[in-house]
């Protein structure tokens, strides 16, 4: 079986090893040959093959040109190799969406619309989320009956609100997207010496809260707490994170630093923390936090994504409200008694066995498979 995938993942046009690389070692591997195409990378415009049977196939446009650019591309691709289903990641303008509802209406190939979250839910931080909301409700509205299925990756927050949102429930498929190499992330003995008390590891965009974490950090030095913040990652907001730290007096507590090199390093950073945060206003995942968890420590994360199901507040870690004043609560909850952490941090690594990866693969793949198995 072949599919063919559209993504606006730029870092793995690059030639960058981030979640779709990562997505792909082991989904690739239940299929004979994966096409994706993807935006124009900042470097050279090449086709490559990675990982045996995966061609990346970035765009020769800019944004304005992108989606002709994958109809014309996805167009001799079908034709050349006959894919059985296609998979749009959907997001922002759904410019993927798109491209497929038109390769679909052209070829017969059906298509799958990924929602990995929505912007803008529960909480939109700006007024551009507000949009995008507003956007992902025309979308669904429009591809309801062009799209085969609308995946979805976590059952407590996406599903009922893509129902409350007018899919029809028997299009909804709920197929996770935390794949976690417990090779990689695990816990070692004995642990190593802490170096961070809080850990951040993801985009510096508004959507992660960001601000508020460092408003959180503020308020505990102002209790007596300093807790050592590290924020791993790049994004717009670098600049105005380190600006605020300086205004609210606590620079010395932040250091930002930019990717970690490979999974391995980032596995590490995490086992030396004492907590991963999660503050964001949106998301489906987040993929950090659960990592995290599965080197042993504990997770502090607002209601959002899988987030809502998978923290047993007290037990695994704490929620706290999109507010600094309760992230604040919830930072020095966990990290006040040393004992209790280390009890949450043994909970948090039982509570993410499930999203073991082959198994989260495998589902992921055979989900796509049925899929296309009964719209042949």
């Amino acid at each position: 079986m072949k599919v063919l995938m559209i993504s606006g993942d730029r870092r793995t046009a690059c030639g960058g090893r981030g979640p779709l690389w990562e997505t792909q070692r082991g989904f690739s591997k239940h299929f004979a040959r994966v096409d994706i195409l993807l935006p124009r990378p900042d470097g050279p415009i090449t086709t490559r093959q990675i990982l045996g049977n995966v061609h990346l196939h970035p765009s020769e446009s800019g944004r304005l040109g992108l989606v002709d650019f994958w109809k014309r591309t996805g167009l001799r691709l079908l034709e050349e190799h006959g894919h059985d289903v296609m998979v749009a990641h959907d997001y922002g303008l759904f410019m993927a969406g798109r491209a497929c509802a038109w390769l679909s209406r052209q070829t017969g190939a059906p298509y799958l619309s990924e929602i990995h979250h929505v912007p803008g839910y529960p909480i939109a931080a700006s007024w551009r989320e507000r949009l995008e909301c507003a956007a992902t409700r025309l979308y669904l509205r429009w591809a309801q009956d062009k799209a085969c299925a609308f995946r979805v990756v976590n059952s407590g927050e996406l599903a009922p609100l893509l129902e409350r949102l007018g899919v029809r429930r028997e299009k909804i498929l709920v197929l996770g997207s935390l794949y976690i190499d417990f090779k990689v992330f695990h816990p070692v003995t004995p642990p190593p010496p802490r170096e961070q008390d809080i850990v951040y590891a993801g985009r510096f965009a508004s959507n992660k809260g960001l601000d508020k974490l460092i408003d959180a950090v503020a308020l505990l030095r102002a209790r007596g707490r300093s807790y050592r913040t590290l924020l791993i990652g790049m994004g717009p907001l670098e600049a105005r994170l380190r600006q605020r730290a300086r205004a609210l007096g606590v620079e010395d507590l932040l250091r930002i630093r930019g990717w970690t090199d490979s999974t391995a390093e980032l596995a590490d950073v995490y086992r030396r923390s004492g907590v991963v945060v999660c503050a964001s206003s949106c998301e489906g995942g987040p993929r950090a936090t659960v990592e995290g968890m599965a080197c042993g420590i504990p997770s502090v994360s607002t209601r959002v994504g899988m987030m809502v199901e998978l923290i047993r507040d007290g037990w695994n870690g704490r929620h706290a409200d999109f507010t600094a004043p309760d992230l604040a609560d919830a930072l020095d909850d966990v990290l006040a008694d040393e004992a209790r952490r280390q009890d949450m941090g043994r909970n948090a690594l039982q509570s993410v066995q499930r999203f073991e990866y082959e198994s989260t693969i495998e589902a992921y793949a055979s989900g796509v498979k049925q899929l296309a198995r009964s719209h042949r």
